[in-house]
């Protein structure tokens, strides 16, 4: 694996996108930020040389569905295209242009000369955002596609805190803060529970399905970053909440997560 290689040719795929776009933009250094994570997590875990390599490869191209899906709809928006899975058609496609748009399917072998870990690499990518990681048999497929779901996350948490909410959320701090949570979205968080991402209606549904993720974490190092970070209480309280109700229950979740945090301690 030549990683070095991977990123100058992803640099040239970017190229067919506008890089001046907000959203793009974001998209670009949340993807550097990902293999960031990947290779902090693999190192805390001590994996071998290869798997974190491995981990590095997926996280540079976990994304890259991510770039059409801003072109065509300008949306991060699930129920606008399955990014993962026109991923996984860029990469792993039948090298006839596919589907409508993916003129560069089938291009994992411009990334990676040899097919060893195409298996792999093509499950990791194709379940990263699904709602529930289960069914993969092989231990070693399953470790890279919680690694790079961790990784994610784990970048997702500077995002919240560092990237315009204009661009992500499109409304300003305060006008998330003033929407109200759906019950449902409330009972669910409240329960330790990850948020479907249908379930969000409003605003205030979105910023908790964010901190709800954190259910999600497969590794205690990567629970370990979350806590070292103070991830958990930065983003709550990047958001003023003037709903009263809001704020309720904005606090109480704090306090669940803060014990989540802290049993894993133990």
């Amino acid at each position: 694996m030549d990683y070095k290689n991977a990123k100058a040719l992803f640099e040239q795929y970017l190229d067919g996108y506008d890089r001046n776009d907000d959203k793009v933009r974001l998209k670009i250094v949340h993807t550097y930020g990902v293999v960031k994570q990947s290779e902090e997590i693999a190192k805390r875990m001590g994996l071998s040389e290869e798997d974190t390599e491995l981990a590095r490869m997926i996280a540079l191209l976990h994304d890259i569905g991510r770039f059409e899906q801003l072109k065509r709809f300008d949306s991060f928006l699930p129920e606008t295209m399955d990014h993962a899975a026109y991923g996984v058609k860029v990469l792993f496609g039948d090298g006839k242009g596919g589907e409508e748009g993916a003129e560069n399917s089938g291009m994992i072998r411009k990334f990676l000369p040899e097919d060893t870990w195409d298996d792999i690499i093509r499950t990791a990518i194709a379940r990263h955002s699904d709602f529930i990681l289960e069914g993969i048999e092989d231990e070693r497929t399953l470790l890279h596609a919680r690694l790079i779901r961790d990784a994610d996350k784990l970048d997702n948490c500077r995002v919240k805190l560092v990237d315009d909410l204009e661009t992500f959320m499109g409304a300003s701090a305060e006008e998330i803060g003033k929407t109200e949570i759906s019950p449902w979205v409330r009972e669910e968080a409240l329960a330790g529970h990850s948020i479907l991402s249908s379930d969000r209606v409003t605003p205030m549904d979105y910023w908790v399905s964010y901190l709800a993720y954190f259910y999600d974490l497969n590794f205690r190092e990567s629970r370990d970053i979350v806590r070292e970070n103070d991830y958990v209480r930065r983003i709550i309280r990047r958001i003023p909440y003037t709903n009263p109700r809001t704020c309720e229950t904005m606090e109480q979740l704090e306090k669940n997560l803060c014990v989540w945090f802290s049993s894993d301690m133990d």
